[in-house]
C-alpha cells in the first residue's frame, strides 16, 4: 500500500511551514517531486524547505538554469525545474548528486523511471473558480510516498495543526 497524506494549506505561510516540516525528515540522497500549475506554491514549498535545512542564500525558482545547488551543512539542496525537460535521461544529464544531496524536482512527473528507489511527491492543486480578488486562496496538496523509504508517513499529521 502507498502512504498518501492529504490536506488543505491555507496560505503562502502555511506552505512554507509545510516545507520546513518536510525538511525535518529529510536526508542526503532523498528526493522530492513537486507538482503544481503555475503559481501553484512549488517555489513556495522549496522555499520553506530550503530555510529549515539552512541554505546559503535565497531559494528561487531555478526556471531559467534549469537545476541551482544551494549549499547547507551538511547536505547541500539541488533545487530543480525540469519543466523543458522531456525525459528522465535529460534529467540525468544535469549530472546531480542525488547521493549527496536532497533533490528537489518541480514538473518532474514521469521523469523519475531509474532515477532513485524512493521519493516523496506533493501534488498541489489550486482552486478554480474561487474569488479572483483574493489575495490568498487555499491549495489542495496530496503527499505519496514512493518506495520503501517513505512507508511511514504519521509525522504528516503536524501539518493538520
Amino acid at each position: 500500500m502507498t502512504p498518501v497524506w492529504r490536506g488543505t494549506i491555507e496560505s503562502p505561510e502555511a506552505m512554507a511551514e509545510l516545507g520546513a516540516l518536510v525538511a525535518r525528515q529529510l536526508r542526503a540522497g532523498d528526493l522530492v517531486l513537486l507538482n503544481g500549475e503555475l503559481g501553484a506554491g512549488k517555489t513556495t514549498f522549496t522555499r520553506g524547505l530550503g530555510e529549515a535545512l539552512g541554505v546559503r542564500g535565497a531559494v528561487t525558482s531555478p526556471t531559467f538554469v534549469l537545476a541551482r545547488t544551494h549549499p547547507a551543512d551538511p547536505t547541500p539542496l539541488v533545487h530543480v525545474d525540469a519543466y523543458r525537460l522531456g525525459s528522465a535521461l535529460e534529467l540525468d544529464d544535469l549530472d546531480i548528486d542525488y547521493a549527496g544531496s536532497i533533490v528537489v524536482v518541480e514538473w518532474g512527473a514521469g521523469l523519475l523511471d531509474g532515477v532513485a528507489e524512493s521519493w516523496l511527491e506533493l501534488d498541489i492543486v489550486r482552486p478554480h473558480g474561487g474569488d479572483p480578488d483574493a489575495e490568498v486562496e487555499p491549495r489542495e496538496v496530496t503527499v505519496t510516498g514512493h518506495g520503501p523509504r517513505w512507508q511511514r508517513m504519521e509525522w504528516l499529521d503536524a501539518a493538520r495543526h
